[in-house]
This record gives structure tokens, sequence and C-alpha cells, in this order.
């Protein structure tokens, strides 16, 4: 049987997303053979010009099609899936795939209300490639610790909206043509194709609004697309446009800094009056945090197609997405250790104690500040990814086909400007708190004024915040791909290809701002006075809470005036080398992929060799020895002298894969696959400031002596289609990871700057520097998936994953949910359809804030959709997001006192209602 051809058969058109029952692209992608994609797709324009999907049921049963004529273990979901799934970027479909999960972040900022990380099988974001139409795409985060901080090789899918998407196919199971980068998979994200739509004209817009419950507002949404192309089929041009606002507000509570111990030294007053409170813990600093946000997300697609001849066809992609993310994040926080610390703190009075925490507790007397009080506003707060590719495929003859590709993607995350002030709170007011476990927030008091700017002492306070921060994420390739088929014979096809590909990832530059000490910001006078405004009602209510209420705050402006009296910016001196990075890789690749067909068995068996030299500059406190060269020291900072290293080596890795098909009946299948795959290491893991103390000889930071993950997966799955929309699957798979990035203790050699200023020569020595470093770590998993039609109209879906995965020393792997399950159900007709679903992951290790080793609790999301058909060119459609007032949990864990409370986040309902035109 020839792969090509039962692709063809099998393939129906895309559903294209316009109203409740709208025309479809008359195309599918080849989804094993990305070198195939203009090809397969030039042959289904031509045969397939006649046919028309619309609707769940159709959409759904091209999905399973398409994941049933794959060589490889995929999953595939259409346009018209992402336009009737409740889902407002790529990533809140995907989720709802077996093997999938998705995080609503990527650093320690805490979880949001939009889907922002994928990863798959219980592994995390990092070793998830993302590609559209089978290259790379930059990105940006609009984040600040996303993008100075935890920096990683993940996508940001809240620049992805869905309106782009023709087809997004997961590959479960690696391929030599796939680009490498992916350990646990891709998810290669396909954009509709001017040449590939039924008419010679279509016109189609969506026009509505989002309501998000807890800032109460509704905001604008948009999206448009035009495609013109020729009665000849040989020019066609497509432009889509998309512009999207809303609000967004996150009500919280944070434990910030952890839970400190309480020494002789740090609290002598209370170890004095309580001797046995002595080597307990308590929490630092309870956070009631309020952050709000206007996010605008505007952009589009511009995709021009031409065929010379009938041999030849050339297609010019541009991809723009931009997202405004002004935010405002406000924190007034008991300060415990303040309160407590040093001769002048007041006395902690326990009343009770569990597992070496003070779980409830009231402070009193003393002077110190018992309070502090951040507002950080970040105007300007962007991110932003484009490109840009020309493609060329060419059918030399009848047997051999070549396409081409060169293209440049750029992404950005910005943080021009943060506007900050800390305020201490008066001391000896008293305080208090009280720990209810770890599924709910801590109940807390603090003493004195809440509820206007009187109570502030700014002599107790600080200006802080990084300005003009411009982090680029940038890549440029070329890469050829060829296909030799066979007529005859159980193979079909002979696949070769290379890639060059020149990345870089950078952040140039940040200033610290500080106090001006000439100026009088410790003078309460000279703040504003008169307006300010106060967190919502219901604050406390929408976390299930007991805090101080209600908080007074300035507004943005009031901010902006504060610090443009008070801060010092100066680019010299208050220059922060600690965030400076730069990780530029040269990547080289070839590849090699044998497709067989026997009736039975199909599959393919490959190699691709990737070679990569990485150019890796990071700032020290002192010279690397093992750096490949150095620069400095560097002066003029107000935050010490430093060193620019650069690290330079290369490595060169053969990623061998094979995937087989049987067809027991036709069916019932069964898949195996084996393979290598590679993610090379995060950016910051790579270059992250290194501090070295020459007092103690320790330290910690980056280490650009990380090697790639290199990972051996196996898969085995049987699938049985036994209804055009019905499917059930069983799945097991395993992934051995070697030189998985885990955080634990290194000997560097440094040079000590102490040592060699008392000696008058260069003095080198041995530092105990914490640091990532390559451990080994394995994934196993099991993965089922019940997909039944029910009569005409019904249908439901129900998938579940299993995830046991660890590293080296039985510790955690990040983003491992053990138990991941999706229900949905919906119903269609001509005239109404509706769709709801709830999806739910178990807890998972989420990373490292500040020194907290965090994770994040189990967690559901019920979801719904529904349309009417008004008009056969008009629809009228509802979703509603986070239908279930999910709260995102969050908690620390320690050996020294287990598990505590660390961070509870309640973001509120969305509800999307569009009108969608079609001509």
């Amino acid at each position: 049987m020839n792969y090509r051809k039962t692709l063809l058969a099998a393939s129906i058109i895309t559903g294209l997303c316009v109203s409740g029952a709208i025309y479809a692209q008359d195309s599918q992608t080849n989804t094993d053979n990305p070198s195939s994609q203009d090809q397969a797709r030039e042959k289904q324009a031509r045969t397939l010009s006649t046919v028309v999907v619309t609707g769940i049921r159709n959409s759904e049963a091209e999905s399973l099609a398409l994941k049933k004529d794959a060589a490889s273990h995929v999953e595939v979901v259409t346009a018209e899936d992402i336009g009737k799934l409740p889902a407002k970027n790529v990533a809140d479909t995907l989720q709802r795939l077996p093997g999938v999960n998705i995080s609503s972040s990527s650093a320690s900022e805490g979880g949001f209300d939009e889907s922002d990380r994928v990863s798959l099988r219980g592994t995390s974001p990092s070793l998830t490639q993302t590609l559209v139409n089978g290259h790379s795409v930059g990105t940006g985060d609009w984040f600040v610790l996303s993008q100075v901080q935890t920096v990683g090789r993940s996508v940001s899918y809240s620049l992805l909206p869905s309106e782009i998407v023709s087809q997004v196919v997961v590959h479960k199971t690696s391929e030599a043509s796939i680009v490498e980068g992916g350990s646990a998979g891709s998810v290669d994200i396909i954009t509709r194709k001017p040449l590939e739509f039924a008419k010679p004209v279509t016109a189609e817009a969506s026009i509505g609004g989002v309501y998000s419950d807890l800032p109460g507002d509704t905001k604008p949404q948009f999206s448009g697309l035009f495609n013109w192309k020729n009665d000849a089929n040989t020019v066609g041009v497509l432009v889509q446009g998309f512009y999207e606002k809303r609000s967004l507000q996150r009500n919280g509570q944070e434990v910030v800094g952890g839970y400190q111990q309480i020494t002789a030294a740090s609290a002598p007053n209370t170890v004095a009056a309580h001797p046995e409170l002595e080597g307990m813990y308590y929490p630092n600093e309870i956070g009631a945090v309020l952050f709000t946000q206007q996010r605008e997300r505007k952009g589009g697609v511009i995709d021009f197609q031409v065929k010379p001849t009938d041999n030849l066809t050339l297609d010019l992609n541009g991809f723009y997405s931009k997202l405004k993310a002004d935010n405002y994040n406000r924190n007034y926080m008991m300060w415990a250790s303040s309160a407590l610390g040093g001769p002048t703190g007041g006395v902690l009075t326990p009343g009770s104690v569990s597992n070496n925490v003070i779980t409830s507790g009231s402070i009193s007397g003393g002077t110190n500040a018992n309070g502090v009080y951040d507002q950080i506003s970040r105007p300007g707060a962007a991110s932003e990814s484009k490109y840009l590719t020309l493609s060329a495929n060419w059918r030399a003859t009848d047997h051999l086909t070549f396409t081409g590709q060169v293209g440049t993607t750029r992404g950005t995350g910005t943080s021009p400007t943060q506007d900050v002030i800390e305020l201490g709170t008066a001391g000896g007011a008293g305080a208090s708190w009280d720990m209810r476990g770890l599924g709910k927030p801590i109940n807390w008091t603090l003493g004195g004024d809440n509820t206007s700017p009187s109570g502030i002492l700014p002599a107790a306070g600080w200006i802080f915040g990084g300005q003009g921060i411009k982090v680029k994420d940038k890549e440029d390739w070329a890469q050829f791909d060829g296909e030799l088929n066979f007529d005859d014979g159980a193979l079909t096809s002979l696949q070769f290809g290379g890639r060059y590909a020149k990345h870089t990832r950078e952040n140039p530059f940040e200033v610290a701002q500080g106090p001006n000490w000439a100026s009088d910001w410790q003078n309460p006078a000279a703040y504003p006075t008169g307006t300010y405004s106060s967190y919502p009602g219901g604050f406390n209510g929408s976390l299930g809470g007991s805090f101080p209420g209600p908080i007074w705050y300035w507004t943005p402006a009031q901010l902006a005036q504060i610090d443009a009296q008070f801060a010092n910016r100066d680019p010299v001196s208050r220059f922060y080398f600690n965030d400076i990075y730069k990780v530029e890789e040269k990547d080289s690749a070839a590849y090699l992929q044998l497709n067989f067909d026997s009736g039975i068995a199909s599959g393919n068996v490959g190699v691709r060799y990737v070679q990569t030299k990485e150019n890796i500059g990071y700032t020290s406190t002192a010279p690397d020895a093992e750096a490949t060269t150095v620069t400095g020291p560097i002066t003029g900072s107000a935050f010490g002298d430093y060193y620019w290293n650069t690290y330079k080596h290369d490595y060169g890795k053969f990623l061998p894969s094979a995937n087989l098909k049987l067809a027991v009946t036709d069916d019932l299948l069964l898949r195996f696959a084996a393979s290598q795959t590679m993610t090379r290491p995060d950016y910051s893991a790579l270059a992250g400031y290194v501090s070295a103390d020459d007092l103690t000889h320790t330290g910690s930071g980056g280490n650009p002596q990380l090697k790639p993950l290199v990972s051996s997966n196996f898969d085995a799955a049987v699938e049985w289609y036994f209804a055009p929309r019905g499917l059930l699957s069983a799945g097991v798979y395993a992934m051995n990871l070697k030189d998985y990035v885990n955080f634990g203790n290194e000997v560097r050699t440094f040079k000590d700057m102490q040592a060699s200023a008392a000696a008058g020569t260069d003095v080198y020595n041995n530092y105990l520097i914490s640091v990532p470093r390559n451990v080994n770590g394995q994934v196993r998993g099991v993965e089922l998936n019940y997909i039944q039609p029910i009569g005409d109209n019904f249908g439901v879906q129900a998938n579940y994953t299993y995830a046991d995965g660890h590293a080296t020393g039985d510790k955690p792997l990040q983003g491992t949910s053990k138990n991941t399950y999706n229900l949905s159900g919906y119903f269609e007709n001509k005239q109404f359809n509706a769709r709801i679903s709830y999806t739910y992951r178990s807890q998972f290790y989420a990373g490292v804030s500040r020194t907290d080793t965090y994770f994040q609790q189990g967690i559901g999301n019920l979801a719904a959709s529904f349309g009417v058909q008004l008009t056969d060119w008009m629809s009228l459609s509802l979703d509603g997001m986070n239908l279930n007032k999910p709260k995102l949990k969050y908690y620390t864990q320690n050996a020294a006192y287990g598990k505590q409370p660390y961070a509870f986040y309640d973001n509120g309902r969305q509800y999307y209602l569009s009108l969608r035109f079609k001509l």
C-alpha cells in the first residue's frame, strides 16, 4: 500500500472556524513527512476541491482519520475542533488531549487564567518543542522574571491565538525528518494556505467581547480573514488579523521568603520569653496580593502563494503577534521576620506548633516594622513573536520532490519601566496568623492603619525594580528536504535533508533603580496626598480567608510620579549586571529517513545527526577559570565590579528513530516506536549570573558546562477505530533522560579576589557552587483514550494519563503530574451546538522561587461553549472559561518542616460572546 495514496484517500478537508456550521478548507497536511507538506496540500487542493467539512462531528472524524493513517504516534486537532472547543489559544485546546499538560505560567509569577505553556507526558515545558509549519518560532515573555531569571526554551502560547490555526499535530514519537529539540515530543502548528481554499474569494469575521467577572468589565474581541485566489488556482493571497483585549484581575495570597527559623541571634526577645520556640519555623511574609492587568493581543498572518509551473510552488508566509501586558501588582504583607528581629524586635507568643512550624501565633511589642507593602506598576510590559519564511516545493520528476525554506524569526520580552515603592508599616502595633492546612489561605492580622497612606514609614522602605529590559530571542535558518518515491515494493520513499540555524537569546541591558539619596524620599510629606484607591470589595471572600482590609494603594500614575521624583536610574552606576546574559547557538543537522508500507506493516526508520556550537556569555563576581575568555574587572556599577565570561564548546549527536504500525484489521492498529531525542539546556541554566564568596568559598549561579539532555524513548499503543468518530486506545511509554538538568553543588575554580589582593598575584581556589547540574531521570506512563459517538447528534470523549517520573536521588521531575484526565461531551445539529469539558491534573513540582522548592496542587477546570446558526452566513457563540472558579494552590516542601502553604490565586471566570460572519 502506497503511503502517500493512503494519506490522500483518508484525508478530508480541514475545518475552518467561522461559525456554528461553516465551510472548511479543502486540504490536509501530511503529518508524518514535513518535507512533503506542500506536495500533499497541492494534490489535495486538486482532488478534493468539492468536499466540504462542517461541524464538530465531521471535524472529529477528520482528526481521527489523520491519526489513524499516520505512520507515527500523533494527536491531531483541526481548526473546526479549535473553533468549537472552549479555547482561546492553542494551549487551551491541546490540554484536552491524552498525554498533554498545560501550565499558566513559566517562572514564579504564579498562575493566571490563560494557558501559557504546553508539556508532554509528565515533563517540563522546556522539553516540548513548538513549531509553526515545521520551523522554529521566536518567543517572548511579558513577565519580568521569565525574561531575566527563569529563562526556558518553551514557547509562550499567549502569543498564539487559536484563530491562526488550520491544524495542530502533536508528535508523541519522533522521526528523523522533524527538527530536533523536543525530548518529550513536538507540537506543530500549521497555518492556512491561500491555494487550499475551495472558493476564489473567502471572507470571514468575528466580532464580540469578553466579560471577566473579577474586574467586572467587558473588552472587545475581533478577528478577520480574507483570501483570494485565481480561477486557475495558481496565485493566492491570504490576509488575517486579530485584535483581542481583556481585563485580568487575580486575587492572591503569597508567603514571600518562605519559612524562617527562630534563633537566639535572629529573635532574641522571643527566645528569651519562649525558649521552647528556638529552632522552630514561622511564615516570613504573608501577603494579600492584588494583581491587575490589561492585555491587548494583536497581529495577523499574511501568505502569498504562487505556482509559476505545474511542478513548482512558492510560498511567502509571515506572522506577527504582540501582547501588551501592562500590569500592577500590590502585595500588603505581615512581616514577621522584621517584627521579631534583633534587640528591638517584638515577642512571639505561640498558639499552636506542628511539625516544627508555629502554625498560629501573635506578635507584640518591639519597634521594628510589623508590615511591608510593595506596589509595583509595569507600564509597557509586553511580549512579541514574528517570523517570515520563503518556501519552495519543486516536483523535479514524478518520483523526486525537493523543498527548501529560508526564514527568520524574532521574539522579544520587554519591561521598559517598573515604577515601585516599598513601604514599611509601624512597629509595635501587633500582628498574628493562623494556618489552616495546605488547602486554605492563612488567616492573618496586622495592627495599625491599612486603609490609607497615613500608616506608612518610608524610612523603612525602599525603591527597586529593573528598567530598560528588552530580551531578544532570534533565529535565522535555511533548510532543504528531498523525497524519492518508489513505485513498487514495500519501500515507499526515502527522505533526506539538512538544516542550519543560528539562534540567540540575550538580555544585553538592565538598570536596577534605587533611592536617590540626594532627594527627600524618606520624608512622608513628600509623597502624594489626596486621591488613592482600595482593594476591591470581596477580595477576602474570593480566596476564602480573613485578612486586613480594605487595603489602600496609589494609582500607577502616582507611582510613576514617585519614582520620577525619588528614584536613581543612572545607566552606569545602577547597571545591573546580575541579569545580563547571552547564549548563541549554531546548529547544523542532516537526516535520512526510509518510509515503508507493506499493507499490514508501515512506518519509517531514520537517523538525524545534529552538531551544535555554543557561545555562552555570563557575568560573575570573580573570573571563572574554566571560561574560554574573561573580560574584567568591569567597574562603575554600584553593585560592585564584575567579569564577563564566555564559554565555548560544541557537541554532536546521532538521533535514531523508528516507527512501526501494524494493521491487524482495517480498524485495529498496533504501534511501536523507539527513538533518541535531544533538548538543549535552558538559557538561564547555562548563562545565569555566578556569585562567588571569597570568605566561605561558596556561591551560586548558572552552569555553562551543562550537556544537552538526551532521552531514549519507547512507545507502544493499540488503537481500535470502531466507528468513524469512535476510538478506544491504550498506550505505554518510557523515557530515560540522560543529563536531565537539576540543581546541586559542584566544585568550580574561580580567582580568589581577596587572596589575590593580599598576595599581590593571582590566586585561584575551589568554590562549592550551587548550580544546575546534569543528572539522570526517567518517566514511565500509560495513556487511555475513549471517543464515543452517540446517535447522530451526541458524543463523549474521555482520556486518562498516568505519569511516574523522578530524577537521580528520587527527586521530582519538574511538571510531572501523576494523574491527568479529561471529560468532554457535545451536542450538535444543523441549528445548535454545545460542548462542555472538564480537565484535571494532579499536583506537580513547579520549580524554585527564590530559595524555596514549591509544588502546584491538583486543579480541575470546567469550560463550555454554545453556538447557534442564525442564518447561512451568520452565527452566534458563547464560551465560558474557568466556570468552576478553580483556585490555584501551591505549597513549599522542606525536610525541616514538611509541606506548608505557599500561595493561593483566584482568577475568576471569563465569558466570550462572538458574532461570526462568512461570505
